[in-house]
């Protein structure tokens, strides 16, 4: 990423934690996790059955009854966060159409709509066909795109859970090479009966409320939401008067061709990503203040990733807090690594170092200081946040207040 200084004007999220981002801060430094029974579809028949749902949402709150018919619940967030993010900015109005564009991360997009036309199929009905819309994962995109009359660019990445990272990172390519003014990024992505039975069946979903870096974790739990930034020029942001929450000063998005669903054992494939990412944010290890990891809680990851900082930072590792915002909102997968974005500009605008949830017991194979005693004052500038998918895809994006 080289051009021009990329600022953060606009902030957006709608997720289990929290519907807005006053309710989430609240809640991601205040230690207070969505984490909960989930009664969004049966999952009696799984061994986990808690999650990271968002509750009481009703979409007719926020959309005419046709149009809700026509989004899936993904879109729906993405909507909703996005629309956040783009009225803190108020970029709309200043910038033309044609000067704005949009990137998101997705995952599942609107699968859990279309289980709902699938489960009228097999029943013998016929299920409405607005169910099916939201299928493609580019969707989102183009509803976003529709409703904010974003003209400049329409842009879908799919990189499992590190899409909406990488959607980020995408997204300032955008702004810094001066393709366009502003863009909106991020990611949406929901709970739906196939995500949840799929990763039950690979045995990496906890019973209990995910212990991130913790003695006798099991595993993730699953989430939903979305989240969204809006990045502009930095100069051409100060010169409107805009309200800039942070920099986006670098980023990488790189392949570990190792595993399907493992990560590289060593950490370096890990180590890269993240160096490299310092390398384009011309960001020293040394002034990095915390990592917001990406901290899954699955006994593997948590290994892996905690063996990477070691490869990067080295004897400076014990300095530099390697914390899970996973506990909070849950793994949102293709919204997660937008979520943790987010939640680092939050946190780094605060002067604060989030906490760690539900500590069981220090783990001798995870040895570094990950704030499971509690949110402290963080007084670096710059923070990384890590996104390490299934599939080999990873990428780190560094932010600074």
């Amino acid at each position: 990423m080289t051009g021009k200084r990329i600022a953060i004007t606009g902030l957006g999220i709608f997720c289990g934690a929290g519907k807005d981002i006053p309710a989430f801060a609240d809640a991601l430094l205040g230690g207070k996790s969505g984490i909960a029974p989930l009664d969004l579809f049966d999952v009696s028949p799984f061994p986990a059955q808690i999650g990271a749902q968002v509750k009481d949402f009703d979409p007719l709150d926020h959309f005419a009854r046709k149009t809700a018919a026509r989004l899936s619940r993904a879109d729906q967030f993405g909507v909703i966060a996005a629309g956040e993010a783009l009225r803190s900015s108020g970029i709309l109005g200043q910038a033309g159409p044609y000067d704005l564009g949009v990137v998101v991360g997705a995952g599942a997009a609107g699968m859990f709509q279309s289980e709902q036309w699938l489960k009228e199929h097999l029943a013998g009905r016929k299920g409405h066909p607005n169910l099916l819309r939201g299928i493609l994962p580019d969707k989102t995109t183009t509803v976003i795109a529709e409703t904010y009359r974003l003209g400049g660019y329409q842009g879908t990445i799919t990189t499992a859970c590190s899409s909406s990272a990488t959607a980020i990172g995408w997204g300032a390519d955008l702004v810094a090479t001066g393709r366009l003014q502003g863009v909106v990024c991020g990611g949406a992505d929901t709970l739906s009966l196939l995500t949840f039975a799929g990763f039950n069946s690979l045995k990496v979903v906890d019973p209990e409320p995910c212990a991130p870096f913790s003695l006798g974790r099991q595993g993730i739990s699953l989430g939903e939401g979305a989240a969204f930034m809006v990045l502009e020029d930095a100069e051409a942001a100060s010169r409107r008067g805009a309200q800039i929450h942070g920099y986006v000063l670098g980023y990488a998005a790189e392949g570990e061709a190792y595993h399907m669903t493992a990560p590289e054992p060593s950490g370096m494939a890990a180590a890269r990503v993240m160096n490299s990412a310092l390398r384009t944010a011309g960001v020293d290890p040394a002034e990095i203040g915390w990592v917001n990891a990406h901290g899954t809680g699955t006994p593997l990851n948590d290994v892996v990733e905690s063996k990477a900082m070691k490869l990067v930072f080295g004897d400076r590792v014990g300095e530099v807090p390697l914390v899970s915002t996973k506990a909070v909102t849950g793994h949102c997968l293709g919204a997660a690594g937008a979520i943790e974005a987010v939640s680092t500009v939050i946190a780094l605008g605060r002067g604060i170092i989030p906490r760690t949830l539900h500590f069981r017991g220090r783990d001798p194979e995870c040895d570094l200081d990950y704030c499971h005693d509690g949110p402290r004052p963080g007084s670096s500038a710059i923070a990384m946040s890590n996104s390490f998918a299934f599939g080999g895809n990873i990428t780190s994006v560094v932010f600074s207040r």
